[in-house]
């Protein structure tokens, strides 16, 4: 076993709980199916479904180190170790979409993980409004619970012997795109990201005391954000803050802004898609991973 799986393998130590423990202390067990129901009626119209034809896709169990955590994996069905790609999710955890954004990026030769990071505070796949699961599960999820549970899936795909532990990278959406920033100041064998309209500066708070913009000189890997330009949560000036800030502190970040686009412009499910900026971001990102990560 080489130096890289290990150094990975030790950052997720195992845990032995026994069952009663553990459905104590975590509030899922497996991952939901379909899509969220904050996110009802979907937009079926424009949803992209990714087949499984060539894959391995499916659910796992990720060792944590308080327990077990559910995750969804896609990967090709043959050959590897491939690069390795942490998929973090929007706010409505690992439903039908971001299965789907895994299986698009196993199509594309990665093994894709996404971690449910909310599998301790509840099951936002059923909560029908957004400010009641902001409010009774996301913003439960401290940061440094978050970190650890990515880095346990790094460790976790290294050990599968299907994750290439010298190639890792990460991507989110919205509440993954902040993760994904502070990611990338967290662990250093990462090799890139990818953020897609994640919130750069905000209030600090006991779980999320800190925002990527207080992170820059931290990064340890280049970063590409893709933000869109008529996003009501995300002021352009953050953005413009984000960058000038990491070109003072010569960081590797690339901000691409789609002018007419609102906030979760990738979510082919909802009404916020926009199919233009969502195809090209796609394609900047596999680009971005093919220029840092498989290289």
């Amino acid at each position: 076993m080489d130096n890289d799986t290990l150094d990975l393998r030790s950052l997720a130590p195992r845990v032995e709980l026994g069952r009663r423990s553990f459905t104590q202390a975590f509030a899922m067990t497996g991952l939901a199916t379909g899509f969220a129901l904050a996110v009802q009626p979907i937009a079926a119209q424009t949803m992209i479904t990714t087949d499984t034809q060539g894959l391995d896709a499916g659910e796992v169990k990720i060792p944590v180190a308080d327990g077990t955590i559910p995750a969804y994996r896609a990967m090709p069905a043959s050959g590897g170790p491939f690069a390795t790609i942490l998929v973090v999710s929007e706010i409505f955890g690992v439903h039908e979409h971001i299965k789907d954004v895994c299986r698009r990026f196993a199509k594309a030769g990665y093994l894709a993980v996404a971690p449910e990071l909310f599998a301790r505070q509840g099951d936002p796949s059923k909560y029908t409004d957004i400010p009641t699961l902001i409010r009774e599960v996301v913003s439960r999820a401290p940061d440094a619970q978050v970190m650890g549970d990515l880095d346990a899936t790094a460790a976790w795909a290294a050990a599968s012997s299907k994750g290439d532990p010298a190639r890792l990278g990460i991507t989110g959406f919205c509440w993954g795109g902040r993760i994904t920033w502070l990611y990338a100041a967290h662990q250093p064998r990462l090799k890139a990201g990818v953020a897609w309209y994640g919130r750069l500066v905000g209030d600090p708070t006991p779980n999320q005391p800190k925002h990527p913009i207080d992170f820059v000189e931290d990064l340890k890997a280049p970063v590409l954000g893709l933000y869109g330009g008529k996003d009501q949560g995300i002021p352009l000036d953050t953005v413009e803050m984000m960058q000038e800030a990491a070109k003072k502190a010569g960081k590797t970040v690339e901000f691409v802004v789609y002018p007419d686009a609102p906030h979760a412009f990738h979510a082919d499910y909802r009404p916020s898609y926009r199919e233009g900026p969502a195809k090209d971001g796609w394609q900047r990102c596999l680009a971005w991973f093919a220029r840092y990560l498989v290289a």
